[in-house]
């Protein structure tokens, strides 16, 4: 095979695999800040089903949590698949996962501020909403975003998880190219490809970083 159509190949997985780290992103970490509420929460309730959820999410391989969303409905409802399932299963499965772990470090973030800004805003005349998206929010993306830049860079490696309920990403595609064509130059090529999404990745997000110095 020629290495134009192997890269092409590749290139289809490598969308696949772009289209799960965007839209675990971009649901993930608003689930996550939302869970961090529940966690905090002063409802026992609330918090204990919240600190369920996460022992679970964090307690349980990603890869058994993919195979549990996909099969579940089938094997415990009878509710057959349908033919774009797999792909709902595997942004559901990521989400809530990656939801679970962005909600620890939020909460982390957020505990960390002195209480001495809540004291402030209020005498301020300040709401408790506005305290935290105006005072408390910004302070708090600045502090854990070294936390949350880790998880994204595991986040282009997890992708390659998806494989386990069939979906064709990067990795997958790779694998297939590699015992078709006996040769290892589809992985290298598959391994050069989540070396330069997560420089990219690591770049933007310390770009990110630098112009959120002024909250020292």
């Amino acid at each position: 095979m020629a290495i134009s159509v192997m890269l092409g190949k590749l290139a289809e997985g490598m969308w696949v695999s772009v289209a799960i780290f965007a839209v675990t992103l971009v649901f993930s970490l608003p689930l996550g800040l939302l869970v961090s509420f529940g966690r905090m929460s002063k409802n026992i309730v609330i918090r204990t089903i919240v600190k369920v959820y996460i022992s679970i999410m964090r307690g349980t391989p990603l890869m058994l949590q993919l195979i549990a969303i996909n099969f579940g409905p089938y094997y415990g409802l009878g509710i057959p698949n349908t033919p774009g399932w797999k792909n709902m299963a595997v942004a559901i499965g990521f989400v809530l996962n990656y939801a679970a772990y962005f909600a620890e470090i939020y909460r982390g973030g957020i505990e960390s501020m002195p209480q001495g800004q809540y004291e402030a805003a209020k005498i301020l005349g300040y709401s408790r909403g506005q305290t935290f998206f105006r005072i408390i929010l910004p302070q708090v993306i600045k502090r854990i975003l070294p936390s949350v830049t880790n998880e994204t860079i595991t986040l282009v490696k997890d992708t390659s998880l998806a494989f386990t309920i069939g979906v064709m990403e990067m990795f997958t595609v790779a694998k297939a190219l590699t015992a078709s064509q006996t040769s290892l130059l589809p992985l290298v090529f598959a391994g050069v490809f989540y070396y330069v999404f997560n420089f990219i990745v690591a770049f933007v997000m310390e770009r990110i970083e630098k112009k959120l110095n002024y909250y020292r």
